[in-house]
């Protein structure tokens, strides 16, 4: 009787474990958050619309957010208090993601983190300015053209509401800017 051996060679197999954290960002995140920030958006983001609101006044800590792959900060989103028309809501952003950690869920997970404590807190609206095709399936819809006025130019294609109360909008008409 005759035996037959083959050989069996390991297959060397490369597996990422990500051990991923969301978290309430608090003031420790400051460095890691601009560092990804500068990653993400490089020196133009100071000169953006949306960047002009921040400037107005601190953003909110208890709705801004990180996310920590073994115990590094690898994305952030932060949620600014803002009176867009007569709506008393949140500006999302900036939401920055390190390319090591892209195209894995993160973003999304905190922009539905953010706009669910945002509610929870009783905002009225989630707004931001961003990509249609990417807020599109987070729930963010399309804001009148031209309804919005920011304190330098934004493309109105590109404003986009959760809305939460009733008639947002409606309600959005007018000037956005930092509220306390």
């Amino acid at each position: 009787m005759f035996e037959t051996h083959q050989s069996v060679h390991p297959v060397s197999v490369i597996m990422y474990k990500h051990d991923l954290v969301y978290l309430t960002e608090d003031a420790s995140h400051d460095a890691a958050i601009e560092h990804i920030n500068e990653e993400a958006f490089g020196p133009g983001r100071f000169t953006r619309a949306a960047a002009r609101i921040r400037e107005q006044g601190p953003h909110d800590l208890s709705l801004s957010f990180i996310c920590a792959d073994d115990g590094e900060t690898i994305a952030s989103v932060r949620m600014t208090p803002v009176m867009a028309g007569t709506v008393k809501g949140h500006l999302l952003g900036p939401l920055a993601v390190r390319p090591s950690h892209k195209n894995i869920g993160i973003g999304r997970e905190l922009v539905r983190i953010a706009v669910e404590a945002a509610r929870r807190k009783g905002s009225e609206a989630v707004i931001l300015v961003g990509d249609p095709p990417y807020y599109g399936p987070l729930g963010f819809e399309k804001v009148a053209y031209n309804a919005l006025t920011f304190p330098g130019p934004v493309d109105p294609g590109r404003v986009l509401v959760v809305p939460i109360a009733e008639n947002v909008h409606e309600r959005l008409k007018g000037t956005i800017a930092w509220r306390a």
